[in-house]
């Protein structure tokens, strides 16, 4: 069996990050980004895609969370690609609707290599802990270009903010866990153009 795993490090002025991923593991993670409501997102994000996720942050939280957030992103989205490989024999597509409470999101993704985000999401504003809202969109903006993902996050009902966002960090790993299930009836794939 192919070790569908990626080890990535990024330094910048602004922020430094590791990410280990593994895609075959059991959910288990372990995060620290400074972003106490971030850490908590990610690792629900990682148990429900089953992804053994190690992510290590630190940014320029003096000034904001901005940075730490999307490079997040752009780590995450960039180990993704990698622990994919050709992506033979996945399922590639993955959606659900994951209810939190009174919130309830719908998700939709493709691992196309054509990355596309539609964040259909409202309010926009506001923060959760140390967690400002926007930054949701610019994390994800940033794992669907980095990983090549065509992917939609739309608010379906709900009115609290936090539960809001984790149905959506749970909703997208929960999609993903869907979508990079090996399927045996097929080992190429699955394109009618022979790649992605």
């Amino acid at each position: 069996m192919i070790m569908r795993e990626a080890y990535i490090e990024r330094k910048t002025k602004e922020t430094e990050i590791r990410v280990r991923l593994n895609l075959d593991g059991t959910g288990e993670a372990q995060v620290e980004t400074g972003i106490g409501f971030f850490d908590h997102m990610l690792t629900a994000f990682a148990r429900f895609a089953y992804f053994d996720l190690l992510l290590q942050a630190s940014g320029d939280l003096d000034v904001d969370a901005h940075h730490t957030i999307e490079d997040c992103g752009i780590v995450l989205g960039q180990a993704l690609r990698e622990a994919c490989g050709n992506k033979a024999g996945i399922e590639r597509i993955g959606e659900t609707f994951l209810p939190m409470d009174e919130a309830l999101v719908q998700v939709a993704l493709d691992l196309s290599n054509r990355p596309y985000l539609v964040w259909d999401i409202a309010p926009s504003e506001g923060m959760v802990g140390q967690f400002p809202f926007e930054m949701a969109e610019e994390f994800f903006r940033a794992l669907a270009v980095q990983s090549g993902l065509t992917l939609h996050i739309r608010k379906i009902t709900g009115k609290n903010l936090h539960h809001i966002l984790e149905a959506a960090f749970k909703g997208v790993g929960r999609a993903l866990g869907l979508a990079l299930r090996q399927n045996a009836r097929y080992a190429g794939i699955l394109s009618t153009k022979g790649i992605l």
